[in-house]
């Protein structure tokens, strides 16, 4: 990876210090007025932690969207900021993707939520395996295990961010369970990478293919690809960066064959709140099935606390009054979230680019929610 070196960090802070970014919005949709809470949580980007962040709400007022920060520390003066209508990696948001097409497939016929992995995708595991449902692998209580990678790790990212995997050899199938199926949930990639697999083998077709055509091209998701072996963001996008002792280096490129299924695809702001109308409303996912993603398993956490999880969703309480339902993702460089009230009369979709990968939700992006949510 190729340094860019800090005297021209340097410069992009001081040109990129403006305060949120007012240009363009889609019509119906207003621009962060300055002053409100929301302007406050944008404001002072960058910093230590983030090189830029965009934002899209609704509430009973309408629409606000803004952006703030460095697009691309390359570009022209013009090109510098984040483009409101930016692409980004969306990474295990890509999960609730995977989840609608097997509940799709679920209400079709084609997958049953009490059947076993093992009979759908016979001598994926050793003999002697218990017994995995569907349910139980789109809902994280199957207890199957990834191959131990430290992709966020900044030094493993610089090595093998071009590395190809082949779909399934992300599991650690001839490891044990890490606990009895459906008695734990443990949150991670592996679940949505058998999920992508089950998907191939009941439609005989790619999962990209599937998430492409029963939800990309019915929804007229014009930002939102799967990059398959691409390792580009195509479109406008802000860049990601990773803050070094030899300043920011890009890290907006990747091969995305590890996170795959669980968190590969690419998309919008729009594009995302247009999917949670149509999931929410019931338009991608008949009700029994949608009913799934609405139901956490009354399970306990594997290391602890209760199940917050349910099929391709997490339950967030934001206050005692206010139970959002939505999902995270990050990637190197992006830190993002999408959510719903469950009448989506609140809604808030963001993108952080974050200077340091991994780790915990960026304070950045606590304030995006908390402002947009609460007004605080």
């Amino acid at each position: 990876m190729r340094s860019l070196g800090v005297v021209a960090i340097a410069a992009a802070l001081v040109i990129g210090s403006a305060s949120v970014a007012q240009a363009g919005p889609p019509p119906r949709c207003r621009p962060v007025a300055d002053g409100t809470p929301l302007a406050g949580a944008l404001a002072g980007l960058p910093d230590a932690e983030a090189s830029g962040a965009l934002v899209l709400a609704h509430d009973a007022t309408g629409c606000v969207q803004g952006t703030a920060g460095i697009g691309d520390l390359r570009s022209a003066l013009p090109g510098r900021a984040v483009p409101i209508d930016g692409r980004f990696r969306i990474g295990s948001m890509t999960k609730t993707f995977t989840a609608v097409v097997a509940l799709q497939l679920v209400a079709e016929g084609r997958l049953d939520l009490d059947r076993s992995v093992q009979s759908y995708l016979p001598g994926l595991f050793p003999g002697g395996t218990a017994a995995i449902s569907v349910r139980q692998v789109l809902n994280y209580t199957s207890g199957i295990n990834h191959v131990p990678v430290d992709s966020k790790d900044p030094a493993w990212f610089a090595e093998h961010r071009y590395d190809h995997w082949a779909k399934g050899s992300q599991l650690a199938v001839d490891e044990p369970l890490a606990f009895a199926p459906g008695t734990m949930q443990r949150y991670g990639n592996a679940d949505s990478i058998l999920a992508g697999l089950l998907i191939e083998k009941v439609t005989g077709r790619t999962w990209e293919s599937q998430i492409q055509r029963r939800i990309i091209d019915p929804l007229g998701l014009r930002g939102t690809s799967v990059p398959g072996r691409s390792v580009d963001v195509p479109g406008p996008h802000a860049h990601g960066y990773e803050a070094t002792t030899d300043g920011w280096v890009d890290v907006t490129r990747s091969e995305t064959s590890l996170q795959w299924s669980a968190a590969a695809i690419i998309s919008t702001a729009p594009d995302l709140d247009r999917f949670i109308v149509a999931l929410f409303s019931g338009r991608l996912v008949p009700q029994p099935q949608l009913t799934e993603m609405f139901t956490v398993p009354e399970v306990p956490m594997f290391g602890g606390g209760p199940a917050v999880y349910s099929t391709g969703l997490t339950r967030i309480p934001i206050s005692p009054t206010l139970t959002v339902w939505g999902k995270s993702g990050d990637r190197p460089g992006y830190n993002n979230g999408m959510g719903a009230t469950r009448d989506l009369s609140m809604r808030l979709v963001f993108s952080v680019n974050t200077l340091h990968m991994g780790g915990e939700q960026p304070v950045r992006a606590k304030r995006i929610i908390a402002a947009a949510l609460l007004g605080t």
